[in-house]
C-alpha cells in the first residue's frame, strides 16, 4: 500500500482523486494548505506527493522547495496552469512530473505508481555510508571494516528507515507504521525490542560509536557521530 499526500485547496478535486486512489489501494492523506502539508510530511511515512501550484499562503513551488530540503520521494504537480513556463517552473522547483487539470485519473495513478516504483528501485541500489559503517540497501547488508552483521528483515528495515533520514526524530508510532505498516496498537513493545537489537549489533560492529539516539518522550533518530 503506497502512501500519497494530495495537496490542493479545491475540495472537489481532492474528493475525486482521493476516492480513485483509495480504490486502487493507496492510503491517501489530504492537505488544503502548504502548512498542513508540511505537518503531515513530517509525521507520516509518505511514498509520494501530488501538489497544486496555487495554494493559499505558501504556493506549491515554494512548498516543493521546502520539501526537497528533507526528502527525495516523488513529487508530482497537478495544476490548471498548463503553459510550458509553468511546467518548467515546477520541474525546476524539484518536481518529478507535471500534469495539467483536468487530468485522467488513470494517468494520474499510473504516473504516481511509475515514479514511486522507479524511486524505490533507485533506492535499493544505494549504499549509505557513515564513516566506517556501510548500509547496503541493495544487498540488505550492514558492514564495517570488512565485517558483515546479521540483521533480521525488520531490524534492517528499521535501521534503513532511520539512516535515510539522519538527524530526524521519529516517534514510536511513526516507526511502527512506517516499517511494520500496521497500526501502533498491535505492539509498541515490538519497536523497543527491535531497536534494542539494532543498537546492540551496531555497537558490536562499531564500538564507541552511537548511531541510534533515544530522544526522551519523542522517539529515536539516527545520529552521525561528530568525529565522522
Amino acid at each position: 500500500m503506497y502512501r500519497v499526500l494530495l495537496v490542493d485547496d479545491d475540495p472537489r478535486t481532492q474528493t475525486t482523486n482521493e476516492a480513485y486512489l483509495k480504490k486502487q489501494g493507496y492510503q491517501v492523506f489530504l492537505a488544503a494548505t502548504a502548512e498542513e502539508a508540511l505537518a503531515i510530511a513530517e509525521s507520516a511515512s509518505l511514498d509520494a506527493l501530488v501538489l497544486d501550484l496555487m495554494l493559499p499562503g505558501m504556493d506549491g513551488l515554494t512548498l516543493c522547495r521546502r520539501l526537497r530540503e528533507t526528502m527525495q520521494i516523488p513529487i508530482l504537480f497537478l495544476s490548471a496552469y498548463a503553459k510550458t513556463e509553468d511546467r518548467i517552473r515546477g520541474l525546476l522547483a524539484g518536481g518529478d512530473d507535471y500534469l495539467a487539470k483536468p487530468c485522467s485519473l488513470v494517468e494520474l495513478e499510473l504516473r504516481l505508481r511509475l515514479h514511486i516504483e522507479r524511486y524505490y528501485h533507485h533506492q535499493t541500489g544505494q549504499v549509505l555510508q557513515f564513516g566506517g559503517l556501510e548500509i547496503d540497501l541493495g544487498l540488505r547488508e550492514v558492514r564495517a571494516a570488512g565485517v558483515c552483521a546479521s540483521f533480521t528483515t525488520l531490524e534492517f528495515d528499521l535501521l534503513a528507515f532511520l539512516a535515510r533520514n539522519p538527524g530526524q526524530v521519529f516517534s514510536y508510532e511513526q516507526l511502527y507504521t512506517g516499517v511494520w505498516r500496521s497500526p501502533i496498537n498491535k505492539g509498541l513493545h515490538n519497536v523497543q525490542v527491535c531497536m534494542a537489537r539494532v543498537r546492540q549489533k551496531l555497537e558490536q560492529l562499531c564500538p564507541n560509536q552511537h548511531y541510534i539516539e533515544t530522544v526522551r518522550r519523542k522517539g529515536y533518530r539516527f545520529s552521525v557521530p561528530p568525529e565522522i
